[in-house]
């Protein structure tokens, strides 16, 4: 199997030029059952943690509303104990189930419709790319790498999905929730006027850790404590704050040109995330976002995003203060209360009509922002968006963590040392 796709950069300047105009005309998703007789799919779910058994029954629970029916045909998981525990839960035989680095590889060969990532970040350019090459739909945890280069891959296998017609919904569900999709529109149709600044925000507490056990190995301890470990999860501002930016990016309706930021580790034991990151994100045109994450315990705490324009301010799914909204037409958004439920209601829709949603694009560029901002902290230099995308030359260009998924599979997996963390000029 290729694990090194590569788009020309030509190609690559082409398509973020075209996505990111079509970014504000996206298509306006609502619960619609299908007429007549129902469907059934098969899915194989890879990652038996509690995310990929969540994003099942968000996807039963999308059937249900839709009228069709879903069977949980096959599973697989680093963890014998994990996959195993799903398999229990769904009737499976053993022969459907895997284990083990390479256990996607297998479940991807299954007579299955859909195939739910919901690995650690790391894995996902990897596994996207074997789904795609088997010619299923899939449905893509946040966030889809940890790297520049593993961004660009799911950038580059979304465009092979394009072609093959399938579908590719991620778990950006603020992108599927109606109040989010009412001011999306509404902003985009003026209301606020232009967007000239503002704030987006995830600060909370810290996440949980695990020690290492006795004798484990350091593939098994990394996959574990994977929220610990930049490698694994591409540090907090990527698997948790990517929400936000993923906002940010699709309200101003194009990608941030550069970042600079700092940020900082006081608190945790584990790991070699840092604990706080504040990050000053360009947008050009005289656009700036401060982005601010913090995983502390004891401090003030907040998810938000906030926008404000020439002619008034808003929530990303909130408030909005603007003299022009009552006068603009919105549309009805009709959504399910859940937005992880209502993310895969569109994902069986599209396939259903046959018109295959593809959100690879932007929810790897949600990805790259996170990255690029990660790694204005890490380092203390400015960081532009050509750095990570068009530059060869850039020292972040080729950037790519170790261990890697190759690593994994190969059983050549070397962890990274606890409570060592970048430090800014000197990264």
């Amino acid at each position: 199997m290729n694990n090194n796709i590569i788009m020309p950069r030509r190609n690559f300047l082409k398509n973020v030029a075209v996505a990111s105009a079509a970014i504000s005309t996206l298509p306006l998703f609502h619960i619609q059952a299908q007429s007549g007789a129902g469907r059934k799919f098969k899915i194989g779910l890879v990652g038996c943690g509690g995310r990929g058994n969540g994003a099942v029954e968000n996807l039963l629970a999308a059937a249900k509303v839709m009228g069709h029916e879903v069977e949980v045909y096959t599973v697989a998981d680093f963890f014998p104990d994990r996959a195993n525990g799903t398999a229990k839960k769904y009737n499976l035989p053993a022969e459907r189930v895997f284990t083990g680095p390479l256990g996607y590889r297998q479940l991807v060969e299954q007579p299955v419709d859909i195939v739910l990532l919901a690995t650690p970040p790391v894995f996902r350019p990897v596994h996207f790319e074997a789904v795609i090459h088997a010619g299923k739909h899939a449905f893509i945890e946040k966030p889809v790498a940890v790297d520049p280069a593993g961004a660009r891959k799911v950038i580059a296998v979304g465009e092979i999905a394009r072609q093959k017609g399938l579908a590719v919904v991620a778990g950006t569900q603020r992108r599927h929730m109606s109040n989010y999709l009412r001011n999306q529109y509404a902003v985009a149709n003026g209301a606020i006027g232009k967007i000239v600044g503002g704030t987006v925000r995830w600060c909370g507490g810290a996440l949980w850790f695990k020690k290492r056990d006795a004798g484990e190995s350091d593939a098994s301890y990394l996959v574990r404590n994977w929220t610990s470990f930049a490698e694994m999860s591409g540090d907090h501002i990527v698997e948790q704050h990517v929400h936000n930016l993923d906002v940010a990016n699709w309200f101003i309706g194009r990608t941030p040109q550069s970042a600079m930021g700092f940020g900082g580790r006081a608190r945790r034991q584990t790991g070699d995330q840092f604990d706080f990151f504040s990050v000053d994100l360009n947008y050009g045109e005289d656009v700036h976002i401060h982005s601010m994450c913090r995983q502390v315990n004891g401090t003030y705490g907040g998810v938000d995003e906030f926008f404000h324009g020439t002619e008034g301010t808003t929530f990303g799914g909130g408030k909005m203060q603007s003299d022009k909204f009552a006068q603009l037409s919105i549309p009805e958004f009709k959504t399910h209360e859940n937005g992880q439920v209502q993310e895969h209601i569109d994902l069986l829709d599209s396939i259903v009509k046959n018109q295959p949603l593809n959100g690879a694009r932007t929810v790897a560029e949600s990805t790259l922002t996170a990255i690029m901002g990660r790694i204005a902290c890490y380092t203390g230099q400015l960081v532009r968006w050509s750095d990570l995308t068009t530059n060869e030359k850039s020292p972040w260009y080729n950037l790519r963590l170790t261990p890697s998924p190759a690593d994994f599979e190969s059983g050549s997996v070397i962890a990274p040392k606890d409570n060592v963390c970048p430090i800014p000029g000197e990264a």
